[in-house]
């Protein structure tokens, strides 16, 4: 099994954004423990980021070519404004669980609309990094069935 984790916008500032809502472990932490997670379960894991929405879009579209099991995807803010990356991942399928490192429903109105969510098989939200290991497990687990 092979999956792709994804982050968008300013997930590589971890650490320094905002530490009291994303935590203070840095994105190099992050990419560590979901290495580690994913060598734990014996799946084959590759970790992007970018800050620009097309980008996404075109990895999201590799990953169907590539024949990727499944996604982690933490679109940042594109969450609650892309409808090119939701239509990204409807074109393509990919088993996708949906992840964010802070509570987003207690946060300000616009972070209640996600406009992946419904293409997505899951979503964690609010655990910090330790929401991409569920995410991973959620994936594992539902494609594993």
């Amino acid at each position: 099994m092979n999956i792709l984790v994804l982050n968008g916008p300013n997930i590589n500032l971890l650490g320094i954004r905002e530490p009291a809502i994303y935590g203070s472990e840095n994105y190099d932490e992050l990419c560590r423990r979901v290495n580690a997670h994913a060598a734990e379960k014996g799946i084959g894991c590759q970790i992007l980021q970018s800050n620009h929405e097309g980008d996404l879009v075109d990895m999201i579209q590799r990953a169907f070519f590539d024949k990727v099991d499944g996604l982690v995807f933490n679109p940042g803010a594109y969450t609650h404004t892309s409808i090119a990356i939701a239509d990204a991942l409807k074109a393509t399928r990919i088993p996708t669980v949906e992840v964010h490192i802070s509570d987003v429903s207690s946060r300000e109105a616009f972070r209640q609309i996600s406009y992946i969510r419904e293409s997505c098989i899951a979503t964690v939200s609010g655990k910090g990094i330790d929401g991409y290991l569920e995410a991973i497990d959620i994936l594992c687990n539902s494609l594993n069935r």
